[in-house]
């Protein structure tokens, strides 16, 4: 038994992280390639939900505005979720009638979502987050799946260009493989994940965002709901900053776990492979056993410590793990950044495994968090 849990709580996470990308990648050539015509300017409405934003609202709105793409129709919704600084009077400050400002009372991102799209004119609509730069061209490229007419919703690539010092190194790191991950995923037709700062969907699709979920998930997933694909844009780059600090990054993870699975559990039709084949195994392996993983670290120590004198291989095995432990908190504990980055990797790695872990838990006892805080994650 013991042997057992040894190499299903080793090859779990083996599979969700390495195992399935390698499926994607033999399955993929057996995926048609879809070269779309040129799309005709379209009618947009682009939504920045928005909670004290006053540092970024004047730059994003400007950032929107100077895209070298020519809409037959643009417009601009900016949602604030109750902010008490100048969020609201800077972007009114516009002056421009493409800009749409409301000043909603606080209560949650997902409800000024659902209130900013009962607003918009747009047949697409982008969604993106205040703090965030889009490099020039980014909406054009974004759009252009659109022409095909079984494309219902595309998503962007968040790139970190400069990473920090402290545990940004392994965001970065972790970007470039979800990025990596994604293109694999829309080659055979089953983009699972998005990111709120860049992605788009027809208007005709989308469904109002319950409380407590991912809003960028559910967005991303309204378009298989309807039997449409998502295509992943890697040329439509939006910039972000890493996160350093440990408790932050511990946090946003957390926070992301717990919204992941209930998000998960809205959207549970996905997940059966029967109705929706590949896209169900690829939500299963990417956004389910992956937050079940670290779970499997615990039973995974002390199946190895009872299997020590069975072979020398358990012994190495514990070896590997009891370092890899030491070099992590190595890492957090080297608030100078002295040692070298792998230090900092492992540190990365361990912060979110924990987070994911505690986030779980939380799942597990009925927690939810219905308001949100965009400084949390900065």
């Amino acid at each position: 038994m013991a042997e057992f849990i040894f190499w299903l709580c080793l090859l779990l996470p083996f599979y969700a992280w390495l195992g399935y990308p390698l499926l994607l990648t033999v399955a993929g050539p057996f995926f048609p390639r879809h070269t779309p015509a040129p799309l005709p300017p379209q009618q947009l409405s682009v939504v920045v939900a928005a909670h004290n934003e006053e540092r970024h609202i004047e730059h994003k709105l400007h950032n929107l505005l100077t895209q070298d793409y020519q809409a037959a129709r643009l417009q601009i919704i900016v949602a604030s979720d109750g902010s008490t600084d100048r969020t609201v009077a800077l972007a009114r400050h516009f002056d421009d009638p493409r800009i749409l400002v409301l000043d909603l009372p606080r209560q949650g991102k997902n409800s000024v979502l659902n209130a900013a799209v009962s607003h918009c004119t747009g047949d697409v609509l982008v969604f993106t987050d205040a703090d965030v730069h889009w490099l020039d061209g980014t909406l054009a490229v974004l759009l252009a799946p659109f022409a095909d007419p079984e494309v219902g919703g595309t998503v962007g690539n968040m790139i970190i260009p400069v990473a920090g010092k402290g545990l940004s190194l392994g965001e970065s790191l972790y970007r470039h493989y979800e990025a990596w991950l994604r293109r694999l995923e829309s080659r055979t037709g089953c983009t699972v994940s998005a990111d709120g700062a860049l992605q788009a969907v027809r208007r005709e699709l989308y469904q109002a965002i319950p409380a407590q979920v991912n809003d960028d998930f559910f967005i991303n997933t309204s378009a298989p709901v309807a039997g449409k694909r998502v295509v992943y844009v890697d040329e439509a780059k939006v910039v972000d900053q890493g996160v350093d600090e440990a408790q932050r990054q511990f946090s946003r993870r957390q926070r992301v776990t717990v919204g992941g699975l209930i998000s998960l559990t809205a959207r549970r039709e996905l997940l059966n492979p029967m109705r929706h084949g590949l896209y169900a195994i690829a939500l299963i392996s990417h956004k389910l056993i992956r937050r079940l993983a670290p779970l499997l670290l615990l039973p995974l120590l002390l199946a190895n410590l009872w299997l020590l004198d069975d072979h020398v291989f358990y012994r190495l095995s514990l070896v590997a793990q009891l370092l890899g432990y030491a070099i992590a908190v190595a890492g957090l504990l080297d608030v100078r950044q002295r040692l070298p980055k792998p230090f900092r990797l492992a540190a990365f790695v361990l912060v979110t495994l924990a987070g994911m872990s505690v986030g779980l838990w939380q799942f597990l006892r009925g927690h939810s968090y219905n308001q949100w805080n965009p400084d949390q994650t900065r």
